[in-house]
């Protein structure tokens, strides 16, 4: 009975280990986007918890190995409804990573098929992201060993993913960020409604030390008011706020992430890369974004 039993427990084991072999730890999303630096979403055996989109090959984006003006810069994602995956913005965050960047998202990678992971992750996998990236380029042993620029990083997130990002971004480490379709609630008491959402008042916007991107989906969004609110707040940084009236689902989902990708590329590119030609799109007396269909513009501290 004893063998019987052991046979069954080796057996179970075995299914288990295939299954779990069996499992992707990375996907092509749209041929890679339309960067130059043909994109892969993976999850790394280091941090199983977070899902990171990069260009394929690293050693593409730089003809300097090690230097850290050719390293890519990194942003951190927060996720819409603060889930534990970033299944709702993977065209979005693909092709900014074609674009020469490295995205680390909360959360798990998320399936081709069938139920994502709908679970609730807190702000502290943000910060975990960061630490992780800044331990991986320090690492000889590491294939990311001087790939990251850990001296440009953006913090971003959409809806409660945007009120984690404003919950870490006073990390000294952060360079920029980016809020989208989201702000702190004029009414605290509505912030209440979804588990473990940040619980933060307007006061934590002193907290903001960067150039700050707003960037919302017009008065159909029902995060409008709370962001534009903070956007008059905020006199301390320059800040900018881009509203497409596509309401609180933004484009993510649209082909390489739509009109929204294309403004968030722009801004990192400005804000850690240094592109002035990118940088035209938020500065001058008439930004070139208030040029484009359908987008309405504001700024403070720009220029």
């Amino acid at each position: 009975m004893q063998k019987i039993q052991r046979l069954f427990l080796i057996f179970m084991l075995s299914m288990a280990t295939s299954v779990f072999a069996d499992e992707p730890t990375k996907r092509l999303i749209e041929n890679g986007g339309s960067g130059k630096f043909p994109a892969i979403m993976l999850t790394e055996e280091s941090l199983p918890t977070h899902t990171i989109f990069r260009p394929q090959q690293l050693d593409a984006v730089s003809s300097k190995k090690g230097s850290s003006k050719e390293s890519l810069p990194l942003i951190v994602w927060g996720n819409g409804a603060c889930f534990d995956s970033p299944f709702e913005h993977v065209n979005f965050l693909n092709e900014i990573a074609s674009h020469g960047f490295m995205v680390i998202a909360i959360g798990t990678l998320p399936k081709e098929t069938g139920e994502q992971n709908k679970e609730r992750s807190t702000s502290e996998k943000l910060t975990a992201a960061i630490d992780w990236a800044v331990a991986q380029t320090t690492n000889a042993d590491s294939i990311y060993f001087k790939k990251i620029n850990t001296k440009k990083i953006a913090v971003a997130g959409m809806s409660c993913g945007g009120l984690q990002a404003l919950e870490v971004a006073g990390d000294p480490r952060i360079s920029t960020l980016i809020v989208a379709n989201s702000g702190i609630f004029i009414e605290p008491m509505r912030g209440n409604a979804m588990p473990m959402m940040p619980q933060l008042d307007k006061t934590h916007l002193q907290k903001i030390h960067t150039p700050t991107l707003y960037l919302l989906g017009g008065p159909s969004d029902i995060a409008y008011k709370n962001g534009m609110d903070d956007v008059a707040k905020i006199n301390h940084v320059p800040v900018f706020v881009a509203n497409l009236d596509v309401g609180h689902g933004g484009t993510y989902a649209q082909p390489h992430g739509g009109e929204y990708a294309k403004v968030a590329t722009a801004w990192l590119n400005w804000q850690l890369k240094d592109d002035r030609k990118s940088g035209k799109l938020f500065t001058g007396k008439k930004p070139q974004l208030a040029t484009k269909p359908g987008w309405v513009v504001d700024k403070k501290n720009m220029d």
